[in-house]
């Protein structure tokens, strides 16, 4: 019984850590889906990982690093991205961001291989579980390169846990 207690007592105020306890960073890892906009366009997956630090609690600058890959049943395509910028989120339960980014894209298709400045728009929606975690619930965004000498606008969504330090 006294164990029942210590175990529930230590659940409790772990859970109840104040949102004031938590840093000002977070790290987002996740599975994330692309079309990518070449000719012909092609859809692929991969996984993303992004780190914020909040300079308020509703501003921050964010680091994206995305890499997707083709399956082997298609043609060959891999993609990797690498951006920054600024990041607005709206501190609550259930969070909603927006976020604009920029950096550079590298692509390898049909291989052949392109480099190119690339900027990210886009949001999404954070669902706090618990006070050092999140799911990221979906996070949109319209990713404009300009692999191959053409304008690519490719539409990536991704989703996956949220940590919190």
């Amino acid at each position: 019984m006294f164990r029942r207690l210590l175990f529930m007592l230590g659940l409790f105020f772990s859970i109840s850590i104040s949102a004031r306890a938590q840093g000002n960073n977070d790290v987002f890892i996740g599975y994330t889906f692309e079309h990518l906009g070449t000719a012909p366009s092609r859809n692929i997956n991969g996984i993303e990982l992004t780190g914020e630090h909040r300079f308020l609690p509703w501003i921050g600058v964010a680091a994206d690093l995305d890499g997707h890959f083709g399956l082997p049943t298609q043609t060959d395509a891999r993609d990797l991205h690498f951006m920054v910028g600024p990041q607005i989120s709206l501190p609550r339960r259930i969070s909603p961001f927006f976020h604009v980014l920029g950096g550079f894209g590298h692509i390898h298709e049909n291989g052949g291989t392109s480099t190119s400045f690339a900027t990210a728009f886009g949001g999404g929606v954070d669902f706090h579980l618990a006070p050092l975690f999140a799911w990221r619930v979906i996070q949109v965004d319209d990713v404009l390169t300009q692999f191959f000498g053409t304008t690519q606008h490719s539409v990536r969504l991704s989703t996956g846990l949220e940590f919190r330090f």
